[in-house]
Formats: C-alpha cells, sequence, structure tokens
C-alpha cells in the first residue's frame, strides 16, 4: 500500500509542478488589486494588471482537480503513454456530471429537498475525484491496453479500447458515490456541528479535519459548518461582515485566526526543513518545488503547491502536518489573536481583516509566527531524517543508478539477439518500448522469460511490474539495443 502511494505522490508531482507559479501571480495580484478580495471598482493600470495577474493565477489553481487528472492517469500509466491521460479525463467528466446537482436531483428528486445533500453533490467537482479518475484510467490503460476483440470489432483493439472501459467503469463508480458520497458529507457536517461545543478545543480539532480531509475535498463540508451559516456559526461571514464577538454567540475570528501562523511561517520553515534534508544532487529541484510554495503559502495563503508536493510520497509526514495545525490553532485562540480571511490566511489577508472590528492582538502574528517556524522546521526534520521519508528531494536515486550502468557487451545485435531470446522469442512479444535506460516490453506468456538468460546479455537488471510487462535495464545505450531488437521484430 504504501509503494502504491508513493507512486501516486510521483505521478502528482507532474501537475504540482505547475502550481507554485500559480500562486506566486495570485500573491502579487492580490497584493496589487484588493479589490479582487474585497470587491469593489477595479480601475487603473495597476489594479487592472493586479486582477489580470489573479486571473492568471486562478486559471490553474481554480482547475487544479483537472491537473490531477492528467497527471495521475498519465504518471500512473505503465508506460506513460497519453491514452491513459485521455481515458482519466473520460471518467472525470462521466462522473462529475452524473453526480451535478442538476442530473441527481432529476435521479432523485427527494435530493434537491436536503440541503446538505445538494450541498454534497455541489462539491462534487474536487481534487479527490480527479485522482480517483487518474486511478481508474491509469488501471484502465494498464489492464486493458493490449486487448485484442473479434474481427469485427477489431478497430476498437488495443489502445482504443481503453477510454471506452474507462468511461463503463466510470459510471459504476458513479453510481457507488450517488449513495455514499452524500452520506461521508453528512456526517462530517455531523461532526463539525458536534465539535462547535468544545470552544478553543473544538476550534484546534476543525483545523486538524481540515487539513487532513484536503485530499478529498471533503474540508468543503466542514467549512460549510464553521465559516459560512449553515448551521447558525458562520465565523467568515460575520467577520467580514464588521460584526464583533459581542455580535454573535462565540469568539469572532477563532475558527480562521490558526490558519494565519501554520500558513505564513509554519510552512516555509517545513520547506526550509525539505531542502535541508534533501539529497546533495536533488537540492535544487526541492528548491524549485517548496520554496515557491512556501512563498505562495506566506503571500496569500495558496497550500496547495506544497501539501500535494508531499502528502502522498509521506502521508504520516501529512498526518503530523495536519496536528501541528491543530496545536497552533488551540494555542492561538487562547492568546486571543483574531484575524480573518475571505480568500485564505495569508499576508495579505491579514493585512486587509486587520482593520476590521473583530480583529484582535495582530501584531502577536510575530511571535506565534516564529514558533510555528520553528516548530514545523524541527518536527519536519526529525520526522523526515528518522524515517527515511521520500520527500521531494529524497526520492530513490533508480533513474541516476540506472544511467550509470555499462552494457559488457557493445555488440547491440548480440545483445538484442540474447535478450529476445531470454523473453521467449519474438511470437512472445507483443509491443516494445524504450526510455532512458529501459527496454519496455509487453508478453503473452510470463512463463517463457528465461530471467538467466537475459541477464547473460550483460545487463544491468530485470524488472517486471505485471504478468505481462517485462522491463530490461540496459543503460543509456538503449535505444541501440531496442533499435536492433525491433528489426529483428
Amino acid at each position: 500500500m504504501m509503494k502504491y502511494l508513493q507512486k501516486l505522490g510521483k505521478a502528482l508531482m507532474l501537475p504540482v509542478a505547475c502550481l507554485p507559479i500559480c500562486g506566486i501571480l495570485m500573491g502579487l495580484g492580490y497584493a496589487l488589486c484588493k479589490q479582487t478580495m474585497q470587491g469593489g471598482e477595479i480601475t487603473g493600470f495597476v489594479n487592472l494588471l493586479g486582477f489580470f495577474l489573479v486571473k492568471a493565477g486562478g486559471a490553474l489553481i481554480d482547475n487544479m482537480a483537472l491537473l490531477f487528472v492528467i497527471g495521475v492517469g498519465v504518471g500512473m500509466a505503465d508506460d506513460h503513454d497519453g491514452t491513459a491521460g485521455l481515458a482519466s479525463l473520460a471518467a472525470w467528466l462521466m462522473i462529475t456530471n452524473l453526480l451535478s446537482v442538476g442530473v441527481v436531483t432529476t435521479l432523485i428528486p427527494s435530493i434537491a429537498e436536503d440541503a446538505n445533500r445538494t450541498l454534497a453533490f455541489s462539491a462534487i467537482a474536487n481534487p479527490f475525484i480527479g485522482i480517483l479518475s487518474g486511478i481508474i484510467g491509469a488501471t484502465c490503460y494498464n489492464k486493458f491496453k493490449s486487448t485484442k476483440l473479434p474481427d469485427w470489432l477489431s478497430f476498437f483493439s488495443g489502445k482504443r479500447c481503453v477510454t471506452i472501459i474507462s468511461g463503463v467503469i466510470s459510471i459504476v463508480v458513479a453510481a457507488i458515490l450517488l449513495v455514499v458520497w452524500p452520506i461521508v458529507y453528512g456526517i462530517l457536517l455531523a461532526i463539525g456541528q458536534g465539535i462547535v461545543s468544545l470552544d478553543a478545543v473544538g476550534a484546534g480539532i476543525y483545523a486538524f479535519l481540515n487539513r487532513l480531509l484536503i485530499p478529498t475535498g471533503l474540508h468543503h463540508a466542514l467549512n460549510n459548518v464553521f465559516w459560512f451559516d449553515t448551521v447558525g456559526l458562520g465565523d467568515l461571514k460575520h467577520f467580514w461582515a464588521g460584526e464583533t464577538s459581542a455580535d454573535v454567540t462565540w469568539s469572532l475570528g477563532m475558527y480562521m485566526s490558526g490558519f494565519f501562523p501554520c500558513m505564513m511561517f509554519g510552512i516555509p520553515g517545513a520547506a526550509l526543513a525539505m531542502i535541508h534534508t534533501a539529497k546533495d544532487n536533488k537540492k535544487k529541484v526541492a528548491i524549485g518545488l517548496v520554496a515557491s510554495a512556501a512563498v505562495c503559502a506566506f503571500v496569500c495563503g495558496v497550500t496547495e503547491p506544497f501539501e500535494f508536493g508531499f502528502m502522498f510520497l509521506a502521508p504520516g509526514l501529512y498526518l503530523i502536518y495536519a496536528l501541528l495545525y491543530g496545536i497552533f490553532t488551540v494555542i492561538t485562540t487562547l492568546l486571543g489573536f483574531r484575524a480573518g480571511f475571505s480568500f485564505s490566511a495569508g499576508a495579505t489577508d491579514l493585512v486587509f481583516s486587520a482593520s476590521l472590528p473583530a480583529a484582535q492582538n495582530t501584531w502577536m502574528i510575530i511571535p506565534l509566527g516564529l514558533a510555528a517556524f520553528a516548530v514545523f522546521y524541527v518536527v519536519f526534520r526529525f520526522a523526515i531524517v528518522k524515517f527515511d521519508l521520500k520527500t521531494p528531494g529524497r526520492e530513490d536515486d533508480d533513474l541516476e543508478a540506472e544511467k550509470k550502468a555499462v552494457l559488457s557487451n557493445n555488440d547491440f545485435t548480440e545483445v538484442a539477439s540474447i535478450i529476445l531470446e531470454g523473453l521467449g522469442g519474438k511470437g512472445n512479444i507483443v509491443a516494445l518500448d524504450n526510455c532512458i535506460t529501459r527496454l519496455r516490453l509487453e508478453i503473452k506468456d510470463y512463463t517463457q522469460v528465461d530471467e538467466k538468460k537475459i541477464k547473460s546479455a550483460g545487463v544491468a537488471g530485470i524488472i517486471r511490474p505485471s504478468k505481462n510487462a517485462v522491463q530490461v535495464i540496459v543503460g543509456t545505450k538503449v535505444q541501440f539495443v531496442a533499435d536492433e531488437m525491433k528489426k529483428m521484430l
């Protein structure tokens, strides 16, 4: 299971790499044009430039789920074929359309009378469904890309049938989610209502669950309890309406304030820990991913580029990350720091909310922030080193090792001939491809593979991902071997 999650984490790195620049653009945009956050007329070059940057960054941030659809689909496919991305997109479109509010209320009219169930389906286009769609597409590709159909259906054989099968499976998944999704969403709403009476501890539990549920998109269920007026709370709504704690039954801002020290300072601390613990040959890669993500979080509270960069590579660390949010929210609530956000808990919103009546002790962001930076840094660094977690910059060096692999025989025709014989001959080969260092082959009968024979060609290693897949590690000269083998086939 852990290996599968790490594979998923690596697949997510491609779409995640798109997000940092978007967060930076949005942060700059909000700083230049506060009207994009607070409302009001947008005039003048600076404001228009800010509005333009916000919309440019939001183009991908707002469609993050779609990035995951394609990224996971292609990334988890055996040979990273674009067909898997297309199949994943088909799955996404099928599920989100079948579970849209308009469709489900037509199928089951009673849903329209239940505000909570309607709310659940209005949030169906989320990162969790995006990742699920990517997994469906990749799995269908890996399983059915070599399917042979009868002659009268031969046009749809092989890769052409993958998207069709993905669509059919998505219908089944949508039918299951039609029942399951509102139940899960309703449970989270009930949990939210249940912890309201716990005061500061309840705020901490909420913050912990909010972060923990980010990958699934189900955090929106809790947000509707605490931030908006679903059950009579509406912390965000009342805060920005210019009210104070005297106008409500709770300490106004308590369900938002704890996010500020964590997002503005905690994430940069955690990012620095990741950079310091990255492998020497991968520090630049780590800096490129997490440093820009930390800037996003500080400026405008966009945390997804940071969170999705490690949550699947190191799920245990992500649990710790969520716990730290809960702890700091309890501390922040008890100390009386109060700030609010209309977008997220970044410096931009902190500045904008500081003048509102409910804001209290905003100067405390400095000591709270420094404490969060230190705690996040120490905890992340200790956990990463102690448990050898595969955070950005600490991934296995398989590719580097393979690049250094050297064939013991430079007669590529002979090497190809031996490998082909070890694979059971050309009659056992369905497809042949290669990447930077490996031959990637599909075979008919795995029992015909003779690994000793293949290794006698002087190759660096053999990997068998599935019954019908074989990968032969040749090294950087793999293209020459592949060319010779293609001639033989």
